[in-house]
């Protein structure tokens, strides 16, 4: 009986384990500590499941205040950005479309984003859809 036990859950065992783990982390807020914070979380988490031997996929996702993170002219944390963008290819980072819209009118043009940086309409939005595939949601 235990044996069927083990048959009948060790491939999905083995299934789930294959998958990479996937996190995605909130910043909404215009504090550059947050910012960092958001960065050593990702790279803590990536070098955490890589020393493991697994794989894990995390993204950033910026609205309201915390765009200013993924600004080519203001990001406070722009060098350590450009870093993970060029030497984590596990680690992406979204931008607000609505976000940048509000900021567009406020300042009479579309503040530049960092090069690599995607956007989706809606931030939130899209962290909602994430979580609905089983992603893990952080703010740190």
């Amino acid at each position: 009986m235990i044996a069927a036990a083990l048959i009948v859950t060790s491939p999905a065992a083995s299934s789930r384990a294959a998958e990479p783990h996937r996190l995605a982390l909130q910043i909404s807020d215009d504090d550059p500590g947050k910012m960092r914070a958001v960065l050593d979380v990702a790279a803590n988490v990536s070098r955490h499941y890589s020393g493991q031997g697994e794989d894990v996929e995390i993204v950033v996702v910026a609205f309201n205040g915390g765009l200013d993170m993924l600004l080519e002219d203001r990001s406070p944390v722009k060098e350590r950005l450009l870093n993970f963008l060029k030497s984590m290819p596990n680690v992406s980072f979204i931008a607000c479309g609505n976000t940048l819209e509000t900021l567009a009118a406020k300042e009479d043009k579309r503040p530049p984003l960092i090069e690599g940086v995607s956007v989706t309409q809606v931030g939130v939005a899209a962290l909602m859809d994430l979580a609905e595939k089983n992603w893990t949601i952080v703010r740190p």
